[in-house]
């Protein structure tokens, strides 16, 4: 199959070109965790038809975003991973994402909202500038998923830098359990910590200070708000 072009030399149309197919940036964004199986990605994208989720992958592979490893346990599976090429995606695909999440709203009844997802939110969301000589731990209970487990997910704030991963934390200095899509609110500043308790928007385990602290460090800016009709000069 010849491979679809834009007939541009420029590098934002080659990058196009590469990843800018149906499905493929979301691959790559559950990839940027980690290798996953071919079920695993199936199974964070249960829209994707198997033929088509084999296509994309293929196509990554060729242009040297992705590579196949077979893993050195006893099942010798294997699974896709990011190369060093694919890796440098990351603030990209982190800023594209904070960009897109100032246009979320009301989620719909069969969005699906995964544990990598929940991961990737608090990198996309965390202001490294309102973090400068903070220290905190955060640990935010998303309540199941579609298979029934858990969704817990941690965040360890140093210094400027963020630290996000899967499961519970040791000793968190607070946590969060969301109350359905208000969390959204409490990220883009419609809703301020206060409130968010006295709406039950979120319960929490420790100071509602760091509750406060968490609403600075991990935040969605607001869109800028959008011209009616036609502009003039």
């Amino acid at each position: 199959m010849t491979a679809r072009t834009y007939g541009q030399f420029c590098g934002l149309a080659r990058a196009l070109e590469i990843i800018g197919e149906r499905w493929s940036l979301l691959v790559i964004r559950d990839l940027l965790l980690g290798p996953k199986r071919f079920d695993e990605l199936q199974q964070g994208l249960p829209k994707i038809p198997p033929s088509i989720l084999s296509t994309r992958l293929n196509e990554l592979e060729r242009h040297g975003v992705v590579q196949r490893r077979v893993l050195s346990q006893l099942d010798a599976g294997v699974v896709y991973e990011l190369t060093e090429y694919g890796n440098d995606l990351d603030q990209i695909v982190l800023q594209l994402g904070l960009w897109g999440a100032r246009s979320l709203t009301e989620p719909a009844a069969d969005d699906l909202f995964t544990l990598d997802a929940a991961i990737l939110s608090l990198y996309t969301t965390f202001q490294p500038d309102a973090a400068r000589g903070v220290r905190g731990s955060f640990e935010l209970h998303y309540g199941t998923d579609r298979m029934g487990d858990q969704m817990i997910v941690h965040a360890v704030v140093e210094d400027g830098a963020v630290t996000a991963g899967e499961g519970p934390h040791p000793d968190p200095d607070l946590v969060i359990e969301p109350r359905g899509p208000l969390m959204l609110k409490l990220l883009n500043g419609e809703l301020d910590a206060t409130s968010a308790l006295t709406c039950g928007a979120v319960a929490i385990k420790g100071e509602p200070a760091m509750l406060d602290l968490f609403t600075r460090l991990f935040h969605i800016p607001s869109a800028p708000s959008k011209a009616e009709g036609l502009l003039t000069h």
